[in-house]
C-alpha cells in the first residue's frame, strides 16, 4: 500500500501497525559474537603511503591528498577501491568542471530513479531495479569506489575487514544467501580453537573458572535488559538504560561476594564486558543505550560468518547486475531539492516554475546558498568559475520540471523523479539541515537527532614472527578503574587531559587474526581521540600494553600498524546506529518514512534505505540491504492498486493476525 497524504503528516496508524505486529512477534538470542564487527577506513599505516577516503600517510603523518599526492582516476590504493571489482567501477565525476557541460559521460541529465551512496543499500536498491527491468536510474558516491562501509585489504597474507566484519546470522539472511548462491562461503567449515584468557594490569592472569563464571552471569543480565522490550515491563524506578540496569546487577552480584579481592576481580571482569558491549552497540557509555529498546535487535540464528575471500567480495555479484555508466563516484552530493510544485501541473510551462523553497514560508535556510562540504578556492578565477558554476545551477533547477533535482558538489545538476537516499545517519547528523531544500520535516530531523550514531575502530598490528602463546586466540585487559572527574562519577565527560593520558584504556582485548596479526577494538570519544594521534604513538602504545599485561618486556614492535578512522571520514561521520536513551524504534520508522511533494502523489520524490531505517535490522549490513529492496520494490510498484490474497493457515496464530488491520 502506497501512501497518499502530506509530505508533513504521513499515515501514522500504519507505522504504529507495524510497531506492534513487531513486538508481538520479537525475538533474540545472545551469542558469543554477537554484532561484534559491524565496523569501518584506513588512516593509518606504520611503514607505508595508503591512500585511503582522501587521506594519504607518509611517514610524517597522515595529510591531505590535495597537497599534490596522485588521487582520483590516477591512483587508487587497494584500501580505498575494492581490488575485486575492477577498474571499470572507477568512472569519476571529477572531470567535470566549471562551466562545461554538467552531465555524464553518455550526455544524460534526466533518469527515473537517483540513488545517493554506493553503500549496501543504494547497490541493492540499484541491483533491485536493474533486476526487474528498470536501468533508467544514477548512482551518485561521494568516495571514489563503491561499498560504503564495507572495505577490505591484504595485510601480510591475510585479507583484513577495516568496516563490516561478519555476516549476523544464517536464517533468513540475504547476504547469506547471497554468498551461498556466488560461492563465497566454504561450506566445510573446521571451527579453529578459542581460548581466552584474561589478564589484569600486573600481569596476573584469572582462573578461567571466574572468567567463565562472570561471562555466564554477564549474558543473563544482557538476556533480562532485552526482556523489557519483549515483555513491555517497567524496570526499576531512575534505571533508564543499559549500562544502569547492567550495573545494578552487578552490584547485587557482588554482594554476595565476601572476599574484597576477589570482589575486585570480579568487577573489572564485569567492566572489560561493558566495554566489549560498547563496540557491539556501537557508543561510548552503555548508559547511553535505552533500556527499553535494547531487545529491539533482532538476532538470526545460525552464528556469525566471514567470507574467505573478505566481505567486499559481495559487492561483485551486486555490481555485475547494474551498467557501469550508472554508477559515478567521486561525485559528493550538495544539495536534494525535492518539494516541486510544478511537475504537478498539467500544462505548465518552464517559465512557470514555482518552487517551494523559492517561497518564504519561514523554514528557509539561513545558508541555502552554501555548499554541505565546504570546498576552499583562491583566487579571482576560481571564484568567478564557482559562481558560474552556481548560476547555471540555480538556471537548471529553476528551469526543472521533475519532481526532484539533485546539485552536486562539482556542479553537476541531474533530476529525477525518485531519489534514494542511502547517506549515513552520521552524515545526516552533520548536514541533513541543509542537505534538502526544503529542510526536512522538523519529526524527521527531531528523530535523526535523537538516534545515536556512535564509532567503533579497529586497531591491526602485524609482526615479523609469532609471540603469543601459539593456544590463546585473546587476551582480555582488566584495566583498573580510572575517575574521570570529581569523585569518579561515572557520568562525566572525559575531557581533552584525561583522554590524553586513558584513551588506550578503552581497548578491551587483542585477538589472534593470524599468528602475526592482532586485531584490538576501541569505541566512543577514546576511538575518535585516537583519530587523531600519529600511527607511530598508537602502535608503542600498544606494545607496552602487550608487554605489561602479558609480563613479557620482549614483545616485538609491530612491523605494521593499521587503524581505522570512522568518526573522521566525510562520508560517514562513524560506524553504526544505535539507540540512544529517550529514542524508540518510531525515530527509526520517522527516518525511513518517504517524502511527498504533494498529497495526490501516488509515489514518493524522495525515499530513504541504510542500515539506519530498518526498526529491527538496524546496525548491519543485512539491514542496509533489505531497506534498499524495499525502497526500490516502492518505486517499481504499480500505480493502480493490486489485489493482495492472504491465505492462512487458521491453526497458525501469527499468520491470523497478520490479516488483521488495526486503526
Amino acid at each position: 500500500m502506497v501512501c497518499c497524504c502530506s509530505p508533513d503528516s504521513c499515515c501514522q496508524n500504519r507505522w504504529k501497525w507495524k510497531r506492534w505486529l513487531q513486538k508481538s512477534q520479537k525475538t533474540r538470542k545472545y551469542t558469543e559474537n554477537r554484532g561484534n564487527g559491524r565496523v569501518i577506513p584506513l588512516v593509518s599505516s606504520y611503514d607505508s603511503v595508503q591512500s585511503v577516503e582522501g587521506y594519504y600517510l607518509s611517514r610524517s603523518g597522515v595529510e591531505n591528498c590535495s597537497a599534490g599526492f596522485p588521487t582520483g582516476e590516477n591512483f587508487s590504493h587497494p584500501a580505498a577501491f575494492p581490488r575485486s571489482l575492477g577498474a571499470e567501477w572507477k568512472m569519476s565525476a571529477t572531470t567535470i568542471a566549471a562551466g562545461e557541460t554538467t552531465t555524464t559521460g553518455m550526455g544524460k541529465r534526466r533518469y527515473q530513479v537517483i540513488i545517493v551512496g554506493a553503500g549496501m543499500a543504494g547497490l541493492s536498491s540499484a541491483n533491485h531495479l536493474a533486476k526487474n527491468g528498470c536501468t533508467d536510474f544514477l548512482i551518485l558516491e561521494g568516495r571514489n569506489r563503491v561499498g560504503g562501509r564495507i572495505v577490505s585489504i591484504d595485510m601480510g597474507s591475510q585479507k583484513i575487514e577495516l568496516g563490516a566484519n561478519w555476516i549476523h546470522g544464517v536464517l533468513g539472511n540475504p547476504m547469506f544467501e547471497l554468498a551461498m548462491q556466488h560461492g563465497l562461503i566454504s561450506i566445510i567449515n573446521i571451527p579453529k580453537p578459542h581460548k581466552v584468557v584474561a589478564a589484569t594490569e600486573d600481569g596476573k592472569q584469572v582462573p578461567f573458572q571466574v572468567l567463565q563464571e562472570i561471562y555466564e552471569a554477564y549474558v543473563c543480565f544482557l538476556r533480562r535488559c532485552e526482556e523489557y522490550f519483549l515483555c513491555q515491563y517497567l524496570p526499576p524506578p531512575d534505571i533508564h538504560s543499559v549500562g544502569e540496569h547492567i550495573n545494578l546487577e552487578v552490584e547485587l552480584y557482588l554482594n554476595g561476594v565476601e572476599c574484597e579481592k576477589e570482589k575486585h576481580l570480579r568487577k573489572l571482569i564485569f567492566d572489560c564486558l561493558l566495554k566489549r558491549e560498547t563496540c557491539i552497540t556501537g557508543c561510548h557509555s552503555m548508559d547511553e543505550i535505552d533500556l527499553l529498546e535494547l531487545g529491539s535487535y533482532t538476532e538470526l540464528q545460525g552464528g556469525n560468518i566471514v567470507l574467505p575471500s573478505g566481505y567486499s567480495s559481495i559487492l561483485k555479484p551486486l555490481c555485475d547486475n547494474l551498467p557501469k555508466e550508472n554508477i559515478l563516484v567521486s561525485c559528493p552530493v550538495r544539495r536534494i531539492h525535492w518539494k516541486r510544485k510544478a511537475a504537478l501541473r498539467a500544462g505548465a510551462s518552464a517559465s512557470d516554475t514555482i518552487l517551494e523553497e523559492d517561497e518564504d514560508d519561514g523554514n528557509a535556510s539561513d545558508d541555502s546558498d552554501r555548499t554541505v562540504t565546504e570546498v576552499p578556492t583562491s583566487g579571482d578565477n576560481a571564484a568567478q568559475a564557482e559562481q558560474k558554476q552556481t548560476e547555471e545551477a540555480a538556471r537548471v533547477i529553476k528551469n526543472s520540471t521533475a519532481n526532484v533535482v539533485v546539485e552536486c558538489d562539482n556542479g553537476a545538476v541531474y533530476e529525477a523523479d525518485h531519489v534514494i537516499c542511502t547517506l549515513p545517519l552520521g552524515v545526516l547528523k552533520e548536514h541533513g539541515e541543509t542537505l534538502f531544500v526544503p529542510a526536512l520535516p522538523q519529526y524527521k530531523i527531531e528523530s535523526i537527532d535523537s538516534l545515536l550514531f556512535g564509532t567503533v575502530d579497529k586497531i591491526f598490528l602485524e609482526y615479523d614472527r609469532p609471540f603469543l602463546n601459539a593456544t590463546i586466540s585473546e587476551i582480555m585487559l582488566l584495566w583498573e578503574h580510572e575517575d574521570k572527574g570529581e569523585e569518579g562519577d561515572e557520568q562525566v565527560e572525559p575531557d581533552e587531559q584525561w583522554l590524553k593520558e586513558n584513551w588506550y584504556k578503552k581497548i578491551y582485548s587483542f585477538s589472534k587474526v593470524s599468528d602475526t596479526l592482532l586485531l584490538g577494538w576501541i569505541s566512543g570519544r577514546e576511538a575518535e581521540y585516537m583519530e587523531t594521534l600519529p600511527y607511530e604513538l598508537v602502535a608503542e602504545r600498544c606494545t607496552d600494553i602487550l608487554r605489561q599485561f602479558l609480563k613479557d618486556p620482549f614483545v616485538p614492535k609491530p612491523k605494521r600498524c593499521v587503524c581505522t578512522s570512522w568518526r573522521k571520514q566525510p562520508f560517514s561521520r562513524g560506524s553504526y546506529t544505535a539507540i540512544a536513551v529517550g529514542a524508540s524504534q518510531d525515530d527509526i520508522d520517522n527516518i525511513a518514512q518517504p517524502l511527498y511533494s504533494s498529497p495526490h502523489q501516488s509515489k514518493p520524490s524522495v525515499m530513504f534505505a541504510g542500515e539506519h531505517t530498518h526498526a529491527n535490522f538496524y546496525s548491519t549490513v543485512h539491514g542496509a540491504y533489505l531497506s534498499g529492496r524495499t525502497a526500490a520494490q516502492i518505486i517499481l510498484t504499480p500505480d493502480s492498486p493490486q489485489e493482495i490474497v492472504m491465505e492462512s493457515d487458521s491453526s497458525d496464530l501469527s499468520s491470523w493476525i497478520q490479516g488483521i488491520a488495526l486503526d
